[in-house]
């Protein structure tokens, strides 16, 4: 049912497509036992950049629920059975990064902002283990100065409780989704929870020009996510004005 309903809202003009596709993402959400804590509000500002860590395929199904965007997605997920066909109707913009389709991929992307769709980055370029969060590339962060002008924010994702007790270091690999690991067989393992929570943290928002190059702009936010990360894995002091999403 949701499928036809997005596929109906996606030949529409209007908001509609973006909004269902988070009830969409939430539903999917439900279904793994995840909840949501958010620490602070994602920009209002069109369009913006979400700039966030990336550990487990579970990071789309949260984020995707929780801020109005579009994710980036390799080339070859389009071509998945159901998981591609998913992809699509969330509305994820298909990349493969080599030299003969950069050129014309940025423009696709350039465009997508200049129409006032938000895009979702995770400028590791991979997943990684839980426990850090990966350098950034600073070549993923070319749109913050291109001709769209977007706002940047960071956001960090860290998943903190499993089965109601809050996770240790040795736990974040039944989460994590990294290296040569096959989806099914962590999926499964993964069902067999009762509950996960995942705790999001919205950063302040950053104008355009805040810096003066992609290096810069990744080396900052590179720090700010990492220190976020690192604090939330901890359990120490965070902004107030979380809201829980059951």
């Amino acid at each position: 049912m949701a499928v036809c309903v997005q596929a109906v809202l996606l030949a529409l003009p209007g908001q509609g497509k973006v909004w269902f596709a988070r009830i969409f993402w939430r539903g999917v959400g439900r279904i793994l036992g995840l909840r949501l804590r958010l620490l602070g509000q994602y920009a209002r500002h069109r369009p913006t950049l979400f700039i966030a860590n990336h550990c487990s395929w579970l990071d789309i199904v949260a984020l995707g629920g929780a801020v109005p965007g579009c994710f980036i997605a390799k080339a070859e997920i389009a071509k998945w059975p159901g998981i591609g066909l998913i992809a699509k109707l969330g509305r994820s913009i298909f990349v493969s990064r080599s030299r003969d389709t950069v050129a014309r991929e940025q423009k696709v992307l350039e465009r997508r902002l200049e129409q006032g769709d938000n895009i979702i980055l995770f400028p590791e370029g991979t997943t990684s283990d839980g426990n850090r969060v990966l350098p950034f590339a600073a070549a993923f962060l070319t749109l913050a100065f291109g001709p769209a002008r977007p706002w940047v924010q960071p956001v960090t994702i860290v998943y903190d409780e499993l089965d109601g007790q809050q996770i240790r270091r040795a736990d974040r690999p039944e989460i994590a989704w990294y290296g040569g690991m096959d989806l099914a067989p962590h999926l499964k393992r993964l069902l067999r929870r009762r509950a996960l929570r995942a705790t999001i943290l919205f950063g302040e928002p950053l104008p355009p020009g805040s810096y003066p190059n992609r290096k810069a702009l990744a080396a900052a936010l590179e720090q700010i996510i990492s220190q976020n990360a690192a604090a939330l894995r901890q359990g120490r002091a965070l902004p107030s004005g979380g809201v829980v999403q059951t």
